[in-house]
């Protein structure tokens, strides 16, 4: 029996209208166009997949009255013998531990200076210059305690202004003096003290950011390279001069980006470089040099690559970020100055929260990372010293371990465990973690698993993974026996066996990651409440953390990944083991002179904690966290043989042959707050930009029964959002109530 195909789509049409429901598989999926993406979500925000279907994340709100000095760089929970709950935070310039609501300073000492009649003080200048007797081994934006300060005169600062307070060092004039920075100026003649002045030089942890080497330190050494840039200023510059810097030829200079120059001995960084070869965003002083003035005609050397004695630095120097390895061993958190020494803080003392972390004796002074094993509780340390107490022996692929209890003792003899191993594959080791049945240790190129086998050998260790390193120190997590990672080219999980993560938003990540300067600021996180595995890293276009993906391993099966991706900025994140709930930092670059630290300069952190309402509060500011999805173009449905009909023919669909018309959509939410946006974006060519005159936004409530709409299109996008607070959505099944209109 022949069918008339024409016949049969007459006669479906003269139906009428018809409902069509929208049905997407869960996850995001960046790999393809839209238009191939139909049945699937490409990109969303603040957005995460439970039970199939997409809703907006929880929210989060401020932990603690105060900002955190510096870049979160290290955070661990605990619960002591006592039964109370801490927090150890480590930041680039400050160790804290948070309990109860508050933020106690635990920060190591790495000096104590008694001075007198120290300070010195210019009219209308907010510096004050420090002098010591001898050497003081203190360097540009390190942090300092000033306490028993006696008396000042002769100035409009008091004792109140500097007493029982922390500076960050402005700059090192030299090895015996120092300048900090006053939120306001002299007015007096200039400061006299009188007394003892007690400084506490609190232990270095590192920059902010990661960033390109230069020299020893971040100072310049001398020297310069054969064919440098060199030039000369047009007039001469007294030492405060910021603008009018102008090149005689700046046509070999670096004019975007912060960049370095050299005259005489001091050396000025710069930002950008105008028309008339005028220095723009210029800061003096920079490297720990000293402002002075100088003349037209002087020589302007491009410093900005240079490392030590003249070198040209290379791309593979890197100064890595401040970081801490964190954990405890009992009542005591331990805590490791990434490539420095290692610290315990008592939180069992009675006077616990008043008391500093102090250096373990015997344990090593240089390296990379550290753990404690459990449930054999050994101190175990990764790329360290081969001769403890020498950091000029530190190795990156060496490990040290201590005896059994004992984190002071880490010399092998025949009646303890402490041991040693080096690993073969790789020239680092980037991290490790705890696992279920061992500790996982990545190198830069493969995986190890070390394992407590006892007397005599203590570990065991053993290669499970090549090509599969990790791309940086946190960026590694453990949940149920399966360890998931992110290495410089692709996403990994190890549960016995290597396997290789199917990613759907892999060459999203991976074309815009900075990994040059940010692989070290890369972080993972757990939620187990919500079966999800995050990575927060930094673009190509910043230097700090501010996008995020995320893997869901609760919806994933091995046909359909699901990742989502966002940007939501974290350093660090820890699950919600002992509070209930996830924690986690926020880090902003932005210079915030307000709280903790006078003078500091090099942004601040905010302790959050997450899954908690529908909005971001800080302090008394509520904000709506914003949260959208959008999907893939999808083609409407041209015909459908009536109910009981027999066509012989398969469902007709069309693929966009036909425009349709859109009459009206029905929402479903299977649980809102507030109201939400919908949006329909129409396309009638897949290379078309999206019509300027989509269809809405739509406001939806929770008692929107349908949405009446004028529209045409062969192609619809749906895009689902919200923009204020206290509102929250979980999508159900959205359905299109659409009508044909000819092939036009």
């Amino acid at each position: 029996m022949e069918y008339n195909t024409t016949k049969i789509i007459k006669s479906i049409y003269s139906a009428g209208v018809m409902l069509q429901k929208i049905g997407f598989q869960p996850g995001i999926n960046k790999q393809i166009t839209a238009t191939g993406a139909e049945g699937q979500w490409i990109d969303c925000d603040n957005v995460r997949f439970r039970y199939g279907t997409p809703e907006k994340i929880g929210g989060w709100k401020q932990l603690g009255e105060s900002k955190l000095t510096g870049a979160g760089r290290g955070l661990h929970h605990f619960v002591n013998s006592k039964g109370r709950k801490y927090a150890i935070i480590g930041t680039n310039r400050i160790l804290y531990a948070y309990s109860g609501g508050i933020f106690y300073d635990i920060h190591p000492i790495k000096s104590t200076t008694t001075l007198t009649s120290a300070f010195t003080t210019t009219n209308g200048s907010p510096t004050v210059t420090i002098t010591f007797s001898g050497s003081h081994n203190i360097e540009e934006q390190d942090i300092i305690l000033l306490d028993n300060f006696s008396s000042i005169t002769n100035s409009n600062f008091g004792s109140s202004d500097f007493d029982d307070k922390k500076f960050m060092v402005t700059s090192v004039p030299s090895s015996t003096t120092i300048t900090i920075t006053m939120p306001s100026n002299e007015s007096g003649s200039g400061a006299t003290t009188s007394g003892g002045i007690r400084v506490q030089h609190y232990y270095p942890v590192g920059p902010a950011v990661q960033a390109k080497g230069f020299g020893w330190s971040l100072g310049s050494w001398g020297g310069t390279a054969t064919g440098v840039a060199t030039t000369t200023i047009t007039s001469g510059i007294n030492s405060s001069t910021t603008t009018g810097i102008i090149l005689t030829d700046a046509s070999l200079f670096p004019s975007t980006g912060t960049s370095i120059i050299k005259i005489n001995d001091e050396e000025i960084s710069y930002t950008g470089i105008s028309a008339s070869n005028e220095l723009t965003g210029v800061t003096r002083e920079v490297r720990g040099t000293t402002a002075a003035a100088h003349n037209g005609g002087d020589t302007v050397t491009n410093t900005t690559d240079f490392v030590a004695w003249g070198e040209a630095a290379s791309g593979d120097l890197v100064l890595e970020p401040g970081m801490w390895s964190l954990d405890n061993f009992g009542d005591k958190a331990i805590c490791l100055i990434h490539d420095s020494a290692v610290f315990s803080w008592n939180s069992a003392a009675s006077n616990a929260e008043s008391t500093r972390a102090t250096i373990i004796t015997g344990a090593p002074t240089a390296s990379r990372h550290m753990l404690v094993s459990t449930p054999d509780r050994h101190l175990v340390f990764f790329g360290t010293e081969t001769t403890i107490g020498t950091p000029s022996t530190q190795d990156d692929m060496f490990i040290r371990f201590s005896d059994q209890e004992d984190i002071n003792t880490y010399t092998p003899t025949a009646t303890n465990t402490a041991g040693t191993q080096r690993l073969a594959d790789g020239s680092q080791i980037r991290g490790a973690i705890r696992g279920r049945d061992a500790i996982y240790v990545w190198t830069d190129t493969a995986l190890f698993t070390q394992r407590f086998v006892g007397q005599p050998f203590t570990f065991a260790f053993a290669q499970v993974g090549t090509n599969c390193g990790l791309v940086g120190q946190n960026a590694c997590v453990e949940v149920d026996g399966s360890a998931y990672w992110m290495s410089e080219n692709g996403f990994f999980r190890y549960a016995g066996k290597l396997e290789s993560l199917p990613c759907l938003v892999e060459d999203f990540v991976y074309d815009d990651i900075n990994l040059e300067s940010g692989n070290q600021m890369v972080s993972a996180g757990l939620n187990n409440l919500f079966g999800e595995v995050m990575w927060f890293y930094p673009t190509s276009s910043s230097s700090v953390v501010n996008r995020m993906v995320a893997y869901n391993y609760f919806d994933s099966s091995p046909q359909r990944p699901v990742w989502t991706n966002g940007t939501l900025a974290r350093t660090m994140w820890e699950d919600s083991a002992v509070f209930g709930t996830p924690h986690a930092l926020e880090y902003s670059a932005s210079v915030d002179t307000s709280f903790d630290v006078v003078g500091n300069t090099e942004g601040s952190t905010i302790y959050y904690e997450h899954e908690t309402g529908t909005d971001q509060v800080q302090g008394s500011l509520t904000t709506a966290i914003t949260a959208n999805i959008s999907s893939g173009d999808f083609d409407i449905t041209q015909a459908r043989a009536q109910t009981g009909q027999s066509t012989g023919l398969p469902t007709f669909k069309g693929d966009g042959e036909f425009i349709m018309k859109i009459r009206r959509f029905i929402p479903d939410f299977i649980s809102q707050t507030g109201n939400t946006q919908v949006t329909l974006q129409l396309r009638n060519f897949s290379n078309d930009s999206q019509a300027s005159s989509a269809l809405g936004p739509f406001t939806v409530s929770s008692s929107t029964q349908k949405v009446d709409t004028r529209a045409r299109a062969r192609a619809v996008a749906l895009k689902i959002e919200n923009t204020s607070s206290a509102q929250s959505w979980k999508l159900g099944t959205f359905r299109l109530d659409i009508q044909p209109d000819g092939r036009r």
